[in-house]
């Protein structure tokens, strides 16, 4: 992910995950669509793949671009369809300020999401979102039927307010 324009310094975190790793939660993918009766296809484990890969968020357009491994892009509508399922399934999640998917890091499906977003050199991090609950119970006093709730807060990381 690119660094923000008014960000000037060096980034020494690496965020994206070994082969090792993406193999494993592939594996786990794989086996959680099979106890929930789903088909992790070829484009939804492409697509997810590409999510594990990049460590960080991802704009569809740049899953789109890099698709294919002969170097050719998908079709829109695939990695559409596949960032749906993925979503749906809770191995993925759309942070809706980027306009971008992550892949979900909490193992688990349909759970709420809470994002810590660096506005300087745009690192992401999934965190427990256990103010989600309150949320709900507030929505529900209020007469809501809260289906998911999505935290973002933006600010710098560490590495960036040093």
């Amino acid at each position: 992910m690119a660094h923000a324009a008014h960000c000037d310094h060096d980034h020494e975190h690496d965020h994206k995950p070994g082969p090792t790793a993406v193999a494993h939660e592939l594996a786990a993918a794989e086996a959680r669509c099979a106890a929930a009766e789903q088909k992790l296809t070829a484009p939804r484990r492409r697509v997810l793949e590409l999510l594990l890969e990049t460590g960080q968020p991802a704009k569809a357009y740049d899953l789109i671009a890099a698709f294919g491994a002969d170097g050719k892009p998908a079709k829109p509508p695939t990695v559409y369809r596949a960032l749906e399922f993925l979503e749906k399934q809770g191995f993925a999640h759309r942070i809706e300020s980027l306009n971008a998917y992550v892949a979900c890091r909490m193992g688990e499906a349909g759970h709420d999401a809470a994002f810590l977003i660096c506005d300087c050199c745009g690192a992401t991090r999934e965190v427990d979102p256990s103010a989600a609950k309150g949320i709900a119970d507030a929505g529900a006093l209020a007469g809501y039927a809260v289906s998911h709730v999505t935290i973002e807060a933006h600010g710098k990381c560490a590495d960036c307010q040093a």
